[in-house]
C-alpha cells in the first residue's frame, strides 16, 4: 500500500518505512496481512517511556522501528527526546490537549502512513508487552475494536479506580445492551479508518467511552480479551487522571453521545 502524505501540522522523526505485521505468529496477520502500528500517547513520561518502547519491541518483533508512534502531548520534560532515542516516530502537540486528542493525532498519523489497525499502549508502563500482544492478536477481523479487560482487584489497582471503572462498566453496559467488562482500559486495538470515521468529539479520557458507544452504533465488531496490568506502589504511581473532574467529563460525554446517536436515528 503506498504511503499517504503526512499531515502538514505533524512534526515527526525521519525513519524507515513500515512493513506488514503478522506472518506465521499473528492471527491478525494470517487473516489479511494488515499493517499494524502502536500508538503511545505520552505526557511528561520521560521516566517510563524508554522501558515501554523497549518492551514493545521485544514483545512485537514483527514491528519495524517506525511502527511505534509516540504522541508527545505537550510534555514539559524530555518525553519527545526519550522517544526519539528509542527510535520511535514522534509527533508533538505544542500544548497539552488531553489523551483523546493525542489518540486522534496518533490515529490520523497512522492513517496517513497506511496502517490498518493501531494498538494503543499507555506510556506509564502499566501494560506489559505480553498483554499488548494478546490484544493485538485477539481477533482476526481487522475491523474489530478490541478492548483489553483488566482484573483490577487482582492486579492491585487503587480502590477509586476499581469504583470508577465499575460504575462506567455498569452504565455503558445498560446503555448499549451489551456486557462491557472494562470501559476505561487504555490498552486497545483500533481499526484506524473506521475509528476516524466515527466523528469523535471528546479530547480527554472520555474519548475511550465515546468510541465504544459510537463504534457499536455503527456496527463495528467489538472483542474483549483478558489482560494483566501492572500497578506500582501508591507512592511511586504517576497518573494524570483527575479523580473528580475526569469521571464527570466522562458522564457528560456519554450523555451527549447518547443524545446525538438517538438524534441520528431515522
Amino acid at each position: 500500500m503506498p504511503r499517504a502524505a503526512l499531515p502538514s501540522s505533524a512534526r515527526t522523526t525521519d525513519v524507515a518505512g513500515p512493513r506488514e505485521l503478522g506472518r506465521a505468529s499473528s492471527a491478525l496477520g494470517r487473516a489479511g496481512q494488515c499493517r499494524a502500528c502502536v500508538i503511545v500517547p505520552a505526557y511528561d513520561a520521560e521516566q517510563s517511556l524508554a522501558a515501554v518502547i523497549e518492551e514493545l519491541r521485544a514483545a512485537l518483533p514483527e514491528l519495524e522501528e517506525d511502527a511505534i508512534l509516540v504522541v508527545d502531548d505537550g510534555s514539559r520534560d524530555a518525553t519527545a527526546e526519550v522517544a526519539r532515542k528509542g527510535r520511535a516516530r514522534v509527533v508533538s502537540h505544542v500544548a497539552n490537549r488531553g489523551k483523546g486528542a493525542a489518540l486522534e493525532t496518533g490515529l490520523t498519523l497512522a492513517h496517513a502512513l497506511g496502517y490498518d489497525v493501531a494498538l494503543t499502549v499507555d506510556a506509564d508502563g502499566q501494560h506489559p508487552g505480553a498483554s499488548a500482544r494478546a490484544v493485538l492478536e485477539a481477533s482476526s477481523d481487522p475491523r474489530a475494536l478490541v478492548l483489553g479487560v483488566r482484573n483490577l482487584a487482582r492486579d492491585g489497582a487503587p480502590r477509586k479506580n476499581q469504583l470508577s471503572n465499575g460504575i462506567s462498566n455498569f452504565f455503558l453496559s445498560r446503555f448499549t445492551a451489551r456486557p462491557l467488562q472494562d470501559t476505561q482500559c487504555g490498552l486497545r486495538r483500533y481499526p484506524v479508518k473506521e475509528t476516524l470515521a466515527l466523528g469523535l468529539r471528546a479530547r480527554g479520557y472520555a474519548l475511550e467511552a465515546e468510541v465504544i458507544l459510537r463504534a457499536l452504533a455503527k456496527g463495528i465488531p467489538l472483542v474483549q480479551t483478558e489482560i494483566a496490568v501492572r500497578y506500582p506502589p501508591e507512592k511511586e504511581r504517576v497518573t494524570h487522571f483527575h479523580a473528580a473532574k475526569d469521571p464527570a467529563r466522562i458522564i457528560v460525554t456519554v450523555l451527549r453521545t447518547l443524545w446525538e446517536l438517538r438524534a441520528e436515528r431515522p
